[in-house]
């Protein structure tokens, strides 16, 4: 059974966050810089600062959604990676 991550992207245009999830996180994120998402196109290019991998896709479903709220977006621009 593959790893599951669920992952978070920024840019350097503005503080847009972006929460996924994906077995293949490097394939992924290239996929986002490539414009191959109508919503990440836009926002080009992105950079990983967060990802934690999930044995299954359930629990990186339950992870992926809390993530996407606004405590969850907070929480994530309060880990060390989001400023760098």
């Amino acid at each position: 059974m593959p790893v599951v991550f669920v992952y978070a992207l920024k840019n350097d245009l503005n503080s847009e966050v972006y929460v996924g999830m994906t077995s293949e996180l490097d394939r992924r994120l290239q996929e986002h810089n490539k414009g191959k998402n109508r919503y990440t196109k836009a926002f080009r290019p992105w950079k990983i600062f967060f990802s934690e991998s999930h044995p299954d896709f359930i629990s990186a479903r339950v992870r992926e959604k809390y993530l996407k709220t606004a405590s969850g977006k907070n929480w994530l621009k309060k880990q060390p990676g989001f400023l760098s």
